[in-house]
């Protein structure tokens, strides 16, 4: 007696998701292989010769890149941060930051000449480092290996660019506040020649040359930003705090919340890439090793600013870091024990 083959099962729309028996997120619909210069986890060549300097680019610094896996496109962003969610999550989040300023409408003439000058010299300076971090992030979303990453990357540039139009909207209020204080005249002129910036305008304009797109979100994502984040979003909301300035506390408080997701996916990022690839440990070690220096270095001259000991700051800064790094490293190792 045959027995009659078994009738293939009909395939759904959500076929590319492989043989899933459940219907796909709206993250998952709106995300997956969208990635234009990808096809099937590899360089799709653009519409130029293969050997264009655009495809070579592409192959030199991605497809080539020591951070490697099997399979990007099964990361998974673990806040699933689509287009629409993104939209309501920061417009909510800008509700509340404008009811901050709101509520504290006036209370900036009432700051200490102390906390005038640390906004001053650390604050409304900070838009030209974040502005950096930007494009960095920027560059990481369009090199990106899957959809997925360049979608997490792409919502954490618009991140950055929310915080460089915060810094800025504070420069003027302050500006107006105090007008022979400096603030909204000198940024530029600090960034560029204070002493306490130049480690970290040097860590930054290194970034933006670190074309390996591994090694970039190394740098940035793993090393810089959450160094540094410490310092001009938590220590500094805590020093102002302490000097008085309760709104500046309250919207590093607000900041933080971004950076915070950020770390989620970077690490859970750095968590597949391991997963997938053992040997991905050793890239990501030496590049963290590199930029960690120079994140300290950049922690120990804002620390001048701060009014804080060098060795606390970084200390801090460092502890934050080591233990973000815990978190993907540590656990990847628990897992294949």
């Amino acid at each position: 007696m045959t027995t009659p083959a078994r009738k293939q099962r009909k395939l759904r729309t959500f076929s590319a998701f492989g043989d899933v028996r459940r219907m796909p997120s709206e993250y998952e619909i709106v995300t997956h292989a969208q990635n234009w210069n990808t096809r099937n986890g590899r360089l799709s060549t653009f519409e130029q010769n293969t050997s264009s300097p655009l495809n070579l680019w592409f192959l030199t610094y991605r497809e080539n890149s020591p951070l490697q896996a099997g399979d990007w496109d099964s990361f998974r962003d673990p806040d699933q941060i689509a287009y629409r969610s993104y939209v309501n999550l920061q417009a909510d989040e800008q509700t509340k930051l404008d009811g901050m300023l709101d509520s504290y409408s006036g209370a900036d003439a009432g700051l200490s000449e102390n906390q005038v000058a640390l906004l001053g010299s650390v604050l409304t300076p900070s838009r030209y480092l974040v502005h950096g971090f930007q494009q960095a992030q920027a560059y990481v979303a369009y090199m990106g290996p899957s959809s997925t990453v360049t979608s997490a990357g792409g919502y954490a540039n618009a991140d950055f660019l929310r915080r460089v139009t915060m810094i800025a909207y504070r420069t003027r209020m302050l500006q107006i506040a105090h007008p022979g204080s400096g603030i909204g005249v000198n940024e530029r002129q600090i960034w560029e020649q204070h002493q306490a910036w130049q480690p970290a305008r040097e860590a930054i304009e290194r970034a933006l040359v670190a074309y390996d797109w591994g090694e970039a979100f190394t740098a940035l994502d793993l090393v810089l930003a959450p160094t540094l984040d410490d310092v001009l979003i938590r220590q500094f909301g805590e020093t102002s705090k302490a000097n008085g300035d309760e709104l500046s506390w309250l919207l590093s408080g607000l900041l933080e919340h971004d950076s915070t997701r950020r770390d989620r996916w970077t690490g859970a990022l750095a968590r597949h890439a391991l997963q997938q690839r053992a040997d991905n440990e050793a890239p990501l070690r030496k590049w963290i090793d590199r930029w960690s220096a120079l994140a300290d270095d950049a922690a120990a001259g804002l620390a001048t600013l701060l009014g804080t000991p060098a060795s606390d700051v970084v200390d801090s800064a460092r502890s934050a870091r080591a233990e973000f790094h815990d978190s993907f490293f540590n656990d990847v190792v628990t897992k294949a024990n």
